[in-house]
Order: C-alpha cells, then sequence, then structure tokens
C-alpha cells in the first residue's frame, strides 16, 4: 500500500507539471516551456536538460535506479520519457534541430526498452506513444538498434504491418547486410505460424508474408554458398 501510494502521489505531482508545461507550450512561452522543464528534470534525475540530452539511455536509467525506489522504476523512467518527448517539441519550436531529435531519439529507446521488458500493457495515459514518437523522427534516418526496437515492438503488438515496415527500413540502410536478411527472414517464419484472420487484421495477408519470405531467401541464398 505504502509502495502505491508513493507512486500515485509521485504521477499525480508530475500531472501537475505536465499540464503547466503544455499551457506553456500552447501559450508559446518556449523559454518558460524549457524553464519548467529543467525543474522536472532536476526533481526526477538530479540534472538540467542540457546534462541529460548528453546522456546515454544507460545513463539515464542507472541514475532512475540510483535515485530512487526500484518499485517505481518503470512509471518513472515513463517520465522521463514523456519529459524527453516534450523537451522534443520544445527544442524544435526553438529551431535546435540536432537537440529535438536526441530528445525524440532518447525518448523512444527509453520507452522501448520499458515496453520490451513486460508483457504488452497499457502505458498510463500521460506516455507518448510509440507512433508519435515514431512520427516526430520520420524524416530523419533512424540507427539500426532504433528500427530492430520498432520491429521488435510491433510484433509483440500484432502490428506486423508495422513491423514490416521497419524491416524495410534497415534493409534500406543496409541492403547488403545478411544478418538484417536473415532477421527479417525469421521474422516472416514467424508469422507463418499466424492464424489468416490475424495476418489479415495486421494488414500483412498470408501472400504478402510468402511473398516477402522467398524474396529475402532468393537475396540471401548466393551469398550462402
Amino acid at each position: 500500500m505504502i509502495r502505491r501510494d508513493y507512486i500515485l502521489r509521485m504521477i499525480e505531482e508530475f500531472m501537475q507539471a505536465l499540464s503547466r508545461l503544455r499551457s506553456l507550450k500552447q501559450g508559446q512561452r518556449w523559454n518558460e516551456a524549457a524553464d519548467e522543464l529543467d525543474t522536472e528534470f532536476q526533481k526526477l534525475i538530479g540534472e538540467g536538460a542540457e546534462s541529460i540530452a548528453r546522456r546515454s539511455e544507460t545513463e539515464l536509467l542507472a541514475r532512475l535506479m540510483q535515485d530512487g525506489p526500484t518499485h517505481a522504476l518503470r512509471d518513472r523512467t515513463f517520465i522521463l520519457a514523456t519529459l524527453l518527448a516534450e523537451a522534443g517539441d520544445v527544442a524544435a519550436a526553438k529551431d535546435q534541430s540536432a537537440t529535438s531529435r536526441e530528445c525524440y531519439l532518447k525518448a523512444l529507446h527509453l520507452l522501448l526498452e520499458v515496453l520490451g521488458r513486460d508483457d504488452v500493457f497499457e502505458c498510463p495515459g500521460f506516455v507518448p506513444k510509440v507512433e508519435l514518437l515514431r512520427e516526430r523522427l520520420r524524416n530523419e534516418p533512424l540507427p539500426l538498434r532504433t528500427l530492430a526496437m520498432l520491429m521488435q515492438h510491433f510484433e509483440r503488438t500484432g502490428e506486423f504491418a508495422k513491423a514490416e515496415d521497419e524491416l524495410f527500413a534497415m534493409l534500406d540502410a543496409e541492403p547488403d547486410n545478411d544478418t538484417i536478411k536473415g532477421f527479417g527472414i525469421t521474422f516472416y517464419q514467424r508469422l507463418l505460424a499466424q492464424s489468416n484472420a490475424t495476418l489479415e487484421a495486421a494488414n500483412l495477408p498470408r501472400a504478402e508474408v510468402e511473398d516477402g519470405l522467398k524474396e529475402l531467401q532468393a537475396q540471401r541464398a548466393p551469398n550462402l554458398h
């Protein structure tokens, strides 16, 4: 009960801060929004936005574990990902494109990291959707690691057509990479075990799965001899 109360109080305080922040954004008061973000980053992790933007996701997770109770780690990670997404919006509004991209990418990685650890579950309402962060980064080339995480996430959530889109993005980035082709082959093989109804509902009919599998196997075959 004490643990639950701690988490509920933490989320309630954060929601109040998020409401203030979004009000400042709506009023295009970007400098004040940046100050509000700095305050919330300091409260959560003991560092300002500029310092956090330079840290890796591994370092950020380590700080979260160090500075707060372990039972609240998942929710604290959700809060950090949300703050980073908001920081990305503020940086974009201030024409700081490199900072904006870095914030969105870190938010996406943290979110995918948490979602990849457990069974599929509903995130708190304040957490940005994976699709929203992906859209924010739509015009930017993403690291292969990010694309692979996205692909695995969409497969886990049954969004097979979106998972295939991320596979295609990896193949476009490195068309001669046999490891990616092997990754794609096993993906299609897993999908063949799904029912026709499931595949249709995920916008990836069995015929398209079979065609994708054949194409990758044909591309990879010459390199196996």
